[in-house]
């Protein structure tokens, strides 16, 4: 059985969960990957077949997408080319983490494609959701990789095929260190500027990881660093709490470690906005913006004690078992076009 994986390159939360997936995918048949965008910052350590511009979205340094710059780094005739040309009939089975030119490149071929993303879990009806509906954003959600069924992960269970977060084995198996002074951060959309000028007026330390410098530097109680993924694993595991946007990977790893969270959703970005609806439920304090007058909201997440004590089990391979159980083998008939969980 020839099986094709179509992974969204945007952000590292995507490419962090594919590690993990891959190889109990090659159990099942020979497997193709493909990755579109061009923004995540981790490797995917595996042979990757197709390597696609696909539609990417661009952080900005201001809390969230630069739309502008978003709009100016997509072609959309080199999008619409690498959808013709993706020969989606040369697979048994299409496996889709929120990447559109597979999703497209089924749909417009009437073949099966099956969705295995956080993005699915979000939309479903019972998944919590912010109290201001963005209609684009849903449109966005549920139409920009279209899939004929999904399975979802989320903070809870909200529905039927909605996981647990998937906790890469890096952080499943690495040993917590003796609980350091450290606060890490991670807020890709807001500039270094920003975050040492709100966070230096914090009593505490941080380790701020940037997507914007190339060069470990300090200055006052931060420390920025390049973003790379050891470093980051050491801090994550030694911190007294982490505060990063409303992703969904980053919080997940922070929760299943039981470090204190704050989380800022990015602005313009509906799935981070019900993320956050999400953890604000589950206890977690959520910020609108990184900004001066929510110092004292930050003063008050560093003199918390309580920490979350949420359990997420290693369910992984019966995820991908039951995937496949459903779906290979089957008759199938496309009949619609977006999202299902029915």
């Amino acid at each position: 059985m020839k099986i094709l994986y179509a992974i969204q390159g945007t952000g590292n939360g995507h490419i962090s969960r594919a590690r993990d997936i891959i190889p109990l995918l090659e159990q099942y048949g020979e497997l193709d990957v493909l990755i579109s965008g061009t923004q995540a910052d981790v490797k995917l350590g595996h042979n990757v077949r197709y390597q696609f511009d696909g539609l990417s979205f661009v952080f900005g340094k201001r809390g969230g997408v630069d739309l502008w710059a978003t709009f100016r780094s997509v072609s959309f005739i080199k999008l619409f080319k690498e959808i013709l040309r993706l020969n989606v009939g040369e697979y048994d089975l299409v496996i889709n983490d929120f990447e559109p030119v597979s999703a497209w490149a089924c749909f417009l071929r009437v073949k099966k494609c099956i969705g295995l993303s956080h993005q699915a879990a979000v939309i479903h009806p019972f998944a919590p959701k912010p109290d201001k509906m963005d209609f684009l954003g849903h449109c966005i959600l549920k139409y920009y990789a279209p899939v004929s069924s999904a399975y979802g992960f989320h903070f809870r269970g909200y529905g039927d095929r909605i996981n647990l977060p998937i906790i890469r084995q890096e952080v499943r198996t690495m040993r917590e260190r003796k609980e350091e002074n450290h606060y890490t951060v991670y807020l890709p959309s807001y500039s270094d500027k920003r975050i040492i000028q709100v966070l230096s007026q914090v009593n505490a330390d941080f380790q701020v990881f940037s997507k914007h410098c190339s060069k470990r530097k300090k200055e006052g109680n931060i420390e920025i660093i390049p973003i790379d993924n050891q470093p980051y694993l050491e801090s994550l595991s030694a911190c007294k709490g982490v505060i990063c946007g409303a992703g969904f990977e980053g919080p997940s790893e922070a929760l299943f470690l039981h470090k204190k969270l704050l989380v800022i959703p990015m602005k313009g970005q509906y799935e981070q906005q019900c993320n956050a609806a999400a953890l604000k439920n589950l206890g977690v304090e959520v910020l609108k913006t990184l900004h001066q007058r929510h110092i004292q909201v930050i003063h008050e997440f560093i003199r918390q004690k309580e920490k979350p004590q949420l359990n997420f089990p290693d369910e992984t391979d019966e995820i991908i078992s039951k995937l496949m159980k459903d779906n290979v083998g089957s008759d199938y008939t496309l009949t619609e076009t977006s999202f299902s969980f029915s």
